[in-house]
């Protein structure tokens, strides 16, 4: 903690008065190895409110937690004084499923909100890992293959709770008729990474579960990445209504792998599925036919350098290209995978992988998706690279995100430094 801000004994009675549960930080809390001088775990959308008040009088710089899943994707912070773990706040508060909608605290987990929406037939459609919090899928604006279909977080969210920086308290959407100050609060904080405040709770908008569900994959050997881009570019614009398509190149030299996932019930999908694997094996590709999902679906290699593109999918010939230009340039041997349909990719290097090694790899493979044709953008989220200032390249948006997080946050003490171009 920065002494010249606040003092220890005057800092930890205002802590304490806003969340009894309060306690040191210590290297298990640390975040992107920074350790914070507090912990604190509030229970209600009340006491976060006085602790960001309590925060802002002493100038604490304030870094959220759920899981802490997605801590690790980013930069770490400038500076960390509090932790506020919201682990505590973990109640699904409302369930109406004949309006397909529920209302739940921030520090539920996705495997809790699963379980207690299951009995009604009924799913919120993120393929996310069932021990993020709700909270941390909306702060990072996480989602997996079925992004195609069913959208984002922002896509399904209709409905926030938040606590601004200097604790006060706003709502959005659901029963509230406008937006605080104009903004769309609700998209405005999906994937903000805690920079402009706190989520407390969410409501969101359900589907039910499908009665069957078939993977179709392809596969197509490395030199034959055109005809990989036109079967991905044919599956997710057909009238087939797939949920997902997704991408797994274990690497130069080894086949891609197109996989589409159909939803519905057992006579569509079993006819839709027949209609997919015609249209992928037209393109050349070996198919099969599963009802489980083939391996590696929806995950990313643990550890490593993790780069996301994001790209026209009309340009994923040129993604691809790039990709196996920039490796071999560089020397290392990069995994693609992602959902190739919605236009978002994830390149990884092995843990091994040199830093300089790696930061040769993304200057090339940035330097071959800045321009036409590909049209791509590229971001580090995770490795030794992602404490890097250019690990987000050039943003075309950064001066209105800047302007953005002067308004919520003033004097940049919510998660300082994960955002490099929005501000210290």
């Amino acid at each position: 903690m920065d002494t010249e801000r606040a003092a220890v004994p005057v800092v930890r009675p205002a802590l304490a008065a806003a969340c009894p549960a309060l306690r040191d930080g210590s290297a298990a809390d640390a975040v992107g190895g920074v350790v914070p001088s507090f912990v604190a775990s509030p229970a209600s959308t009340a006491e976060v409110a006085a602790l960001l008040r309590a925060a802002a009088s002493c100038r604490l710089a304030v870094v959220p937690r759920g899981a802490g899943t997605g801590l690790p994707w980013g930069a770490p912070p400038a500076a960390c004084d509090l932790v506020v773990d919201l682990r505590a706040m973990d109640q699904v508060l409302e369930h109406a499923a004949g309006d397909l909608v529920a209302r739940v605290q921030a520090g539920a987990t996705i495997g809790q909100l699963s379980a207690a929406l299951g009995g009604a037939g009924q799913q919120l459609a993120l393929d996310v890992p069932a021990e993020a919090t709700v909270g941390g899928v909306v702060a990072t604006g996480t989602a997996g293959p079925r992004r195609l279909r069913y959208g984002a977080p922002r896509d399904l969210l209709i409905g926030l709770t938040v606590v601004r920086p200097d604790g006060v308290v706003a709502h959005s959407g659901g029963k509230v008729v406008k937006n605080v100050a104009g903004y769309d609060i609700g998209k405005l904080f999906c994937g903000s990474q805690g920079t402009l405040g706190l989520v407390t709770e969410a409501a969101f908008r359900l589907h039910p579960v499908p009665a069957a569900a078939a993977w179709v994959t392809a596969e197509f050997g490395p030199p034959e990445l055109a005809r990989v881009a036109a079967a991905v570019a044919g599956a997710a614009g057909s009238a087939l209504v797939p949920s997902a398509v997704e991408l797994d190149w274990p690497g130069i030299p080894r086949a891609l792998r197109v996989g589409v996932l159909l939803e519905g019930t057992s006579p569509g999908v079993a006819e839709r599925a027949k209609r997919v694997s015609e249209l992928l094996a037209s393109g050349g590709g070996s198919v099969s036919v599963a009802e489980t999902a083939p391996a590696r679906w929806g995950r990313l290699p643990s550890g490593g350098t993790v780069i996301r593109v994001s790209f026209w999918v009309s340009r994923l010939g040129e993604v691809l290209e790039a990709v196996a230009l920039a490796g071999p340039s560089a020397g290392v041997r990069p995994v693609v995978t992602g959902s190739a349909g919605a236009g978002v990719l994830y390149v990884c290097l092995e843990p091994a992988v040199e830093r300089d090694l790696a930061a040769r790899f993304v200057e090339l493979l940035r330097s071959r998706l800045s321009g036409a044709p590909a049209r791509g953008s590229l971001v580090v989220l995770a490795g030794a690279l992602a404490a890097g200032a250019d690990v987000f390249g050039e943003v075309p948006g950064a001066r209105l995100m800047r302007a953005v997080k002067d308004q919520f946050d003033p004097d940049h003490r919510m998660f300082p430094g994960r955002l490099a171009f929005a501000g210290r």
